[in-house]
């Protein structure tokens, strides 16, 4: 049976180690003075070496080399049985599978035996959070009072989960996530070892997706070469699941350009081609996190491809800060929403149309200036129509549909409540209710002002518009007829703002409140 690769490239010295020095430096200094805790707690995401830097640490504190400094040298035999696993004194337990409090006690009854081989017996629990609260108190007495013989090395990924009691006599080390470029080191060094043939943007990608997890990094790269061929970016892409830069880019592109309709487009072909819709949200929301850091002068904080990385630049130029924070937000919702149901594309699409809704994203150069606060920033609109000579004129008072059955300021105060009144099985139509950016009542007519044509043709529907007739009916005991329209409005007006008044008027034809005493 072929050796897994991070098996077989799991350090066997300090200097090996990736990414915890700060680790790896109070244990070899502790070793050098002969001043070896009875027992640690390694804290940290999995993959980052904790259970490695057991093993070194169970080598280090029984290799018979005499001096200090060189420990483990690897070459006597208990550094070799510890590489060979066939060391007796290194005792590993996993507590997922261990959790009870008679494990506990069988360990303790058999801590008490010397050690086998070495100097020390190194007893080193995996996932120590997963233990019992009464496995926890038998292990307390056995950590504070061990015989002398004896050091624990407590794993976890959740430290949080740890009793404070058993915090107490432990020493603390936190491992940290690699780095994206020590990783794609190791991975290089690796490839040339294993005579691999992988391009640097696919190693890049590997690095990125294992969330600083050396063990994970190694374990995709393994997957990657069982595929026989180049390890290239596309061949990454295609295996690990992840929607082409190409496809943000695009994305990116069409807001930039204002063209909806070529963006929707592109979600579509992505989807449709086997992307997650919410691992390409996510995508969505990095690539604008980068933009972010380099508007910031935080360019070297990016983690891209060299040419990815030149068209943020030029992207970084042409939105305005406020709009790329506008455009993480909204993708970020979607990234985090389940509300599409039966329809895995809604989130993303509401997501693009919001993002293209007025104000328009602009370049940093031609943004608007920012009012001061307490003031109200109002959208530009085109003059009304005159009105012909055989065009009615209405009665003070009332709309052209006659007089309002109901206010809007009810049905506004109403409408989060009908929206989540909805079943789970019209939760389209309830994303679609909360996507509404203005509500009017015109006689026996509903309005509902949303961001985009899209959104518009979705909730024009027969079955959509019924289905929310009888939702509005049901919790405020009228009928209305619902209008929808592409509106500029950024928000509702306030329950508690005048309905009729000039606030009220400004933020139907536009406006955005921007803050309230």
């Amino acid at each position: 049976m072929t050796q897994a690769l991070y098996r077989k490239y799991r350090p066997k010295g300090w200097d090996a180690v990736i990414g915890q020095d700060h680790v790896v430096q109070t244990l070899t200094n502790s070793i050098k003075a002969d001043r070896v805790g009875h027992a640690y707690l390694f804290a940290g995401p999995r993959g980052t070496g904790k259970t490695t830097v057991a093993r070194l640490l169970a080598k280090a504190v029984n290799c018979l080399n005499e001096d200090p400094a060189q420990r483990p040298d690897n070459t006597c035999a208990f550094c070799e049985a510890v590489n060979k696993n066939s060391f007796l004194d290194l005792i590993e337990i996993d507590a997922a599978s261990n959790t009870s409090v008679e494990d506990v006690r069988d360990l303790r009854d058999k801590i008490n035996f010397s050690p086998s081989q070495g100097k020390y017996k190194i007893y080193i629990i995996d996932e120590v959070h997963m233990l019992s609260t009464q496995a926890f108190n038998a292990l307390l007495k056995t950590l504070e009072e061990p015989p002398p013989h004896a050091i624990f090395v407590l794993a976890t990924t959740e430290i949080h989960k740890i009793p404070a009691t058993v915090l107490s006599r432990c020493q603390r080390h936190e491992f940290r996530r690699v780095p994206v470029d020590e990783i794609v080191g190791q991975l290089k060094q690796i490839v040339k070892e294993e005579k691999f043939q992988a391009d640097d943007d696919a190693l890049t990608l590997i690095a990125r997706q294992s969330a600083g997890g050396m063990r994970d990094a190694i374990s995709l790269l393994d997957q990657l070469s069982s595929t026989g061929a180049k390890i290239t970016l596309a061949l990454a892409q295609t295996v690990l699941g992840t929607a082409a830069s190409q496809t943000v880019l695009d994305i990116a592109a069409s807001i930039l350009d204002r063209e909806p309709a070529r963006g929707l487009g592109t979600i579509h072909r992505a989807l449709d081609s086997g992307a997650d819709p919410r691992s390409l949200a996510r995508q969505i929301v990095e690539y604008l996190r980068g933009l972010m850091l380099i508007q910031m002068g935080n360019a070297a904080q990016v983690e891209a491809t060299r040419d990815v990385k030149l068209q943020m630049e030029s992207h970084a130029k042409s939105f305005s800060s406020s709009d790329v924070l506008r455009m993480m937000k909204a993708f970020n919702n979607a990234a985090t929403d389940s509300r599409g149901g039966w329809q895995p594309s809604l989130s993303l699409e509401l997501a693009l149309a919001e993002v293209m809704e007025t104000p328009e994203v602009s370049t940093p150069q031609a943004a608007a200036p920012v009012p001061p606060v307490g003031t109200m920033r109002a959208k530009p609109q085109p003059e009304p129509a005159k009105q012909t000579e055989s065009a009615p004129k209405s009665a003070p008072g009332e709309t052209s549909a006659g007089k309002p059955v109901i206010g809007s300021g009810e049905v506004i105060k109403a409408w989060k409540q009908i929206a989540a009144s909805l079943p789970k099985s019209q939760a389209n139509l309830g994303a679609l209710l909360n996507s509404v950016k203005m509500i009017d009542v015109q006689g026996d007519a509903l309005v509902l002002g949303f961001a985009s044509d899209v959104l518009v043709d979705k909730m024009n529907k027969p079955e959509q518009l019924e289905a929310a007739q009888k939702a509005i009916a049901e919790a405020l005991g009228v009928k209305l007829n619902i209008r929808c329209v592409v509106t500029n409005a950024k928000g509702k007006v306030p329950p508690h703002v005048s309905q009729d008044g000039m606030v009220a008027a400004a933020l139907n034809q536009g406006g955005e409140i921007v803050d309230m005493d």
